[in-house]
């Protein structure tokens, strides 16, 4: 990581993890290599990002309004909160997406911090060149987010340690690495 670099950790809310609404497979297993990239990232300094979908109750993304998807991270309840094992430090950034009803939101890219402003505009005034990208889930959040990323510009580490997929087709997972790889971005395996 260079001294331009920042962590983004993508979507680790209960509603993606064992027991919520919409659970990724073995989610709960990557948080330790989660929590060891946010220390590593705190102890050097580097801004860490914390996206987080942040729907209304009624939006399109959700099967009963013409979505794929059942009812999950509705803003404001238990599903929406971060894992209590996620060890985000106070002066984490917030950035809430998918509050649009008639957007999905599926990148980081399409939220916003609490002040209101976007996430490239925030790691522009930082002057953020480089981003590290962990989370939830590989085939849909965090691959949005890591292909805006690379058309923001940007350079880009999937810690691939510290991701999931939720496979609603069996390969989507490996899929989106494949697409990530293709436009640019570095999977890191294992320590990163």
């Amino acid at each position: 990581m260079s001294p331009r670099e920042a962590l983004l950790i993508v979507d680790v809310q209960c509603d993606f993890c064992d027991g919520g609404a919409l659970a990724a497979p073995r989610a709960d297993d990557i948080l330790p290599a989660l929590n060891r990239h946010i220390a590593e990232a705190h102890a050097r300094g580097l801004p860490i990002y914390a996206s987080r979908d942040w729907h209304p109750s009624v939006t399109s993304h959700f099967e009963a309004y013409g979505g794929e998807w059942p009812p999950h991270c509705v803003e404001g309840t238990p599903g929406a909160e971060f894992h209590p094992q996620l060890e985000l430090p106070a002066e984490t950034i917030v950035i809430s997406k998918g509050s649009d009803p008639s957007r999905p939101g599926y990148s980081a890219f399409d939220g916003r911090t609490d002040t209101g402003r976007s996430l490239m505009d925030d790691l522009r005034a930082r002057r953020i060149e480089s981003v590290a990208v962990a989370g939830l889930t590989t085939d849909y959040c965090v691959k949005e987010t890591v292909l805006d990323a690379r058309r923001g510009g940007l350079d880009v580490t999937v810690l691939a340690d510290a991701i999931a997929g939720i496979n609603a087709k069996p390969g989507d997972a490996d899929r989106a690495l494949a697409e990530m790889t293709a436009a640019g971005a570095r999977i890191a395996r294992g320590r990163a």
